[in-house]
This record gives C-alpha cells, sequence and structure tokens, in this order.
C-alpha cells in the first residue's frame, strides 16, 4: 500500500482505531500463547499447530502495519463538511433505478472502509464515481458489467 490519502468518515475512523487495538493487546497475545503452547507439542518441522499459528501471527503482524499506515495518511470527513446540495464523499444519497423503479440508499465513503452490504459504497465504486459532485434530481448512467444503469439522485442528506 502505498502513501495514497485515506478517507474516512469519523465512524470509518473509530473502527479502525478499535480494529488496531483489538489486534495490538488482544490477538497478538492469542497467538503467542499459541505458538508457545505449539512449541511446548515438540518438532516444530512437522507441527501443524505451530505453522498455523506462525502463520496468524505473520498475517495479524501485515494488517497491524497496514492499518497503522492508513491511519497515518487519514483524511477525516466531519459530518458538518458534508454538503446536502452535491453528493460528496459522506452524504447519504437516495437513487432510483429508472429501469425498474426501485429506490436504494447508499453512503458514500472511502474505499477503507466501503461496505455494500450494508450500503456503505466507495466513491471508487462505478456507482459512487458516477453520483459523485452531482446533484438532486440529476440522472447518471452508470457503467456495470451487465451494460449502463440509469439512476436519478432523489434525496442528498447527511
Amino acid at each position: 500500500m502505498s502513501d495514497k490519502e485515506v478517507i474516512l468518515t469519523q465512524d470509518g475512523l473509530k473502527k479502525l482505531e478499535e480494529e488496531l487495538e483489538n489486534l495490538k493487546s488482544v490477538k497478538r497475545r492469542e497467538v503467542a500463547e499459541r505458538i508457545k503452547v505449539a512449541i511446548g507439542y515438540g518438532d516444530i518441522s512437522e507441527n501443524s499447530e505451530y505453522e498455523d499459528a506462525k502463520n496468524e501471527q505473520a498475517f495479524i503482524e501485515g494488517r497491524v502495519i497496514t492499518l497503522e499506515k492508513m491511519l497515518r495518511n487519514a483524511r477525516i470527513i466531519n459530518n458538518d463538511e458534508i454538503d446536502t446540495d452535491t453528493v460528496s464523499i459522506g452524504s447519504t444519497v437516495i437513487v432510483e433505478d429508472l429501469e425498474f423503479g426501485d429506490s436504494m440508499e447508499y453512503t458514500i465513503v472511502g474505499t477503507a472502509e466501503s461496505d455494500p452490504l450494508q450500503n456503505r459504497i466507495s466513491n471508487e465504486s462505478p456507482v459512487g464515481k458516477a453520483i459523485l459532485g452531482k446533484q438532486k434530481g440529476t440522472v447518471v448512467d452508470v457503467s456495470v458489467p451487465a451494460g449502463v444503469i440509469q439512476y436519478k439522485i432523489i434525496d442528498i442528506k447527511r
């Protein structure tokens, strides 16, 4: 991961800080204990518990480094910075699919905190890119693998 700016909402910042704290204070201890127990089983050259614990330790350390870098390069979007006239990062947007008439509500977030299952979409996703900077009432074309979908921006809120 380069030193690219990481855009976060206040909630996203809090979640990353909590994950980092959990990894450092809880997960590191747990995996260290697993390694200690596995070493107690004897020959580590053919010890699957030891291998598994070392792999988990490597994953945890990699994630700690990634989170620390993300937090170092974070730009926090405050709620009062969110414009309700124009779609921006942090905006909650209601869009209508013009073909089927379905309405969907999305919150536009940075890539680090996107979660499509929670309707938190990245500013770099096809829908996010298409609606970013647009105003209420605007119709946008979104290129997706199945073709082009037209959305109308119904409402923008914080």
